[in-house]
């Protein structure tokens, strides 16, 4: 039997899998659902064991823990490090869903499901895969080193320190991760590019209680009236970032790398009509595929004060919070820019008010050379799978720990991602397709094999 037909026979068995993993709802960002992290890291050990790797271990950190195996018995062959997280994003809002978030369902030929694309659709592809050769072959056509951790969704603030720590354990000559997207439905896609980011989150504070609008409007300071002035000067009249250095260490693109870009295919109007959107917004000058992907931004994520309730309550509130966050594109340096950000709204805080930032999680920007040889037998795979040519992306999303497996590891990274364009992750309504589901273990098989005879 070959692994293409062990995936297909198994591959009722697998989605049921897939389904039991989906329906725990690993959310790294509730303390309420830190017993679902674990629960999900327990499965991932049991199921990778399952599966034929060896040494599994489950590492508990100081937040929600790791897990590690691996298959190593080909001395003459390249090592591959596989990395995914395990954990989602919340789900509000809720009422948005058209089916339960952690009850998966496939409509119209999809999986939706929260974290079907973001990201344990797309490790379970790599569990798939290492199955199905191990079950047919009896053995790798390269060395497997399996890493998945459950804090990606919040920073990976416990998997830096664990790299440097076990950098030895984790060595290899390549890393891949499937934690992105594909340029357009069908179209195989290796992510050449990452936006880095950093998060902040605000709160500003005028009286020391609400007060009620009758009695004290019209004199003492709204928070919220505040706050939205404030955050309104964080950008011009052409949409640039105000904040003063932002853009210094930021490098224009040459022609040939705008044409590059513009090369791979992209459907604005697709993308209106998807949105409901009349008209894009965004910086003046680049275009919408250019504004998504190699451009800086900042972005208002939340915003919040005073009453929230049902009904109407007309108070004056005395405190406003908001959440911002900034992707960023190489040589800018994420702790630099939200100190930045820091201190431009601090000048511009009115004296009635005390303003205090807390600055949180950051993650430097990714590009790498889609010339390599590593790149170039992945490809192959890719590309032989699907029936099409592979599409060399830049995407406009972070995967902050990245730089640090190169930085400790001297490793290249290849991003080989298989979620859609309209795959919804972070939103409401999450989804794979499925027929993508099916190929994409098919492709990683075939990557193994291309990358042995490349090496």
């Amino acid at each position: 039997m070959t692994f293409e037909q062990y995936l297909e026979e198994s591959q009722a068995r697998h989605l049921d899998e897939l389904f039991a993993l989906l329906r725990i709802p690993s959310i790294s960002a509730l303390e309420e659902n830190r017993s679902d992290c674990v629960h999900a890291a327990s499965w991932l050990a049991e199921r990778m064991k399952q599966a034929g790797l060896e040494h599994v271990q489950v590492y508990p950190t100081a937040g929600h823990p790791l897990v590690y195996g691996d298959w190593l018995h080909n001395p003459d062959a390249p090592t591959v490090l596989i990395y995914g997280h395990y954990d989602v994003q919340p789900v509000d809002p809720l009422h948005l869903w058209r089916s339960e978030p952690f009850e998966p369902q496939v409509r119209n030929e999809r999986i939706w499901a929260r974290g079907v694309s973001d990201d344990k659709g797309q490790l379970f592809l790599h569990i798939r895969a290492i199955e199905a050769l191990l079950q047919t072959e009896g053995k790798l056509p390269v060395n497997v080193k399996v890493l998945f951790e459950g804090e990606e969704e919040i920073g990976s603030p416990h998997l830096g320190p664990f790299i440097s720590e076990h950098a030895a354990q984790l060595a290899a000559d390549l890393l891949v991760v499937s934690d992105t997207g594909m340029a357009a439905t069908g179209v195989p896609t290796i992510c050449c590019g990452l936006r880095g980011i950093c998060a902040l989150e605000v709160r500003l504070t005028c009286a020391n209680t609400d007060c009620h609008s009758g009695l004290f409007g019209g004199a003492v300071p709204n928070a919220l009236h505040a706050l939205t002035a404030l955050l309104a000067k964080l950008h011009d009249e052409r949409n640039k970032v105000a904040v003063p250095g932002f853009y210094d260490s930021v490098k224009e693109l040459s022609a040939a790398q705008r044409k590059q870009l513009a090369a791979v295919a992209f459907d604005e109007t697709e993308l209106l009509r998807r949105l409901e959107l009349s008209a894009f917004a965004g910086e003046e000058g680049y275009t919408v595929k250019e504004r998504i992907s190699i451009r800086p931004t900042l972005e208002l994520n939340g915003l919040w004060g005073g009453f929230l309730g049902e009904g109407s309550k007309t108070v004056i509130p005395a405190q406003a919070f908001a959440k911002i966050s900034c992707r960023l594109v190489p040589d800018q340096d994420p702790q630099q820019i939200a100190q930045l950000v820091a201190s431009h709204l601090q000048r511009l805080c009115p004296p009635y008010a005390r303003l205090e930032v807390e600055i949180g999680h950051g993650g430097r920007p990714y590009v790498c050379d889609p010339d390599t040889p590593e790149v170039q037998a992945i490809s192959k795979a890719l590309s032989a799978t699907f029936g099409q040519p592979v599409a060399m992306e830049r995407m406009g999303g972070s995967i902050p720990i990245v730089d640090t497996f190169v930085t400790v590891l001297q490793a290249p990274v290849i991003l080989m991602g298989f979620a859609p364009p309209d795959a919804n992750a972070h939103a409401p309504n999450e989804s794979m397709e499925l027929s993508t589901w099916r190929l994409a273990s098919r492709a990683i098989c075939r990557a193994w094999y291309e990358l042995a005879k490349s090496a």
